[in-house]
């Protein structure tokens, strides 16, 4: 199943704007999670929650998991997509939002204001419609204090000032209570049975292992004098990969109807 959602994922990458950016194939090469599980989140870090208040990180360590999701507000295509892949995959928990385990959203962008989370967490509370709103943090800070936290966490993006969007990846990062990293999920859809594994383990203190990603950014990518980038024909090419994959396994996994006996 993982097999055909990155392939799907492949796919949404190929987006193209009118913009020419300013960052280059091997640039958004390096747009990745750098997995790092057991790495621990300093919980000193200080940021503002979307009432404007200054809160430390630490302050959403406990007894519970905690799913980090990071991107920005302003995000035109998949920091949506990943937040309704996330309340998805919550609709289909037997736990709830703010019981079991807390979300934190944290904006890459500096320039965005507590306003900003605050409309996002009314839009994202209404929609999920269960559970505590109080388990529900969407947080902005200033840029030396979302790179501390990027940085530990191996979340790699960029901005591009051209077409004034981040180039980032896409996914969660599941978070001990104590805080530390225990599980990367990646691309934008996340079903409800792998979302309770990870919870579990979290909430556990397991750490897995490192998972395969889907090569997904969240970016405008435009084509360089006409023609696609060395970032695009490798998408293409992996996705061609995967494409066959998915088709043989399909092919060979589809029971064979026995030939009819002939009768004398």
């Amino acid at each position: 199943m993982r097999l055909k959602t990155t392939v799907l994922n492949l796919v949404l990458a190929l987006s193209v704007a009118g913009a020419r950016a300013t960052l280059s194939d091997d640039d958004l090469l390096r747009i990745k999670f750098d997995q790092k599980p057991g790495a621990q989140v300093s919980p000193d870090l200080v940021f503002r929650d979307e009432s404007g208040k200054n809160v430390r990180f630490g302050d959403y360590f406990g007894k519970k998991p905690v799913v980090l999701v990071t991107g920005y507000y302003g995000c035109p295509m998949l920091c949506t997509l990943v937040l309704n892949g996330a309340i998805d995959g919550f609709r289909g928990l037997k736990r709830d939002v703010g019981d079991a385990f807390d979300i934190v959203f944290i904006s890459v962008d500096p320039s965005e204001t507590p306003a900003l989370a605050a409309a996002k967490k009314e839009s994202y509370v209404r929609s999920y419609g269960r559970g505590r709103p109080g388990g529900w943090h969407f947080l902005t800070g200033d840029a030396p204090t979302i790179r501390a936290l990027t940085d530990e966490i191996g979340y790699r993006f960029a901005y591009d000032a051209s077409t004034r969007q981040f180039a980032h990846p896409s996914g969660l990062v599941i978070l001990t209570p104590d805080g530390r990293v225990s599980r990367y999920l990646t691309g934008v859809t996340f079903p409800a049975k792998e979302l309770d594994i990870a919870l579990r383990e979290a909430a556990g203190s397991k750490v897995a292992p490192p998972e395969e990603q889907s090569f997904l950014l969240c970016f405008h990518y435009a084509p360089v004098h006409g023609k696609y980038g060395r970032l695009v024909m490798e998408i293409v090419r992996a996705g061609g990969i995967a494409t066959v994959l998915v088709l043989g396994i399909a092919v060979f996994s589809k029971p064979r109807r026995r030939k009819p006996e002939r009768t004398s």
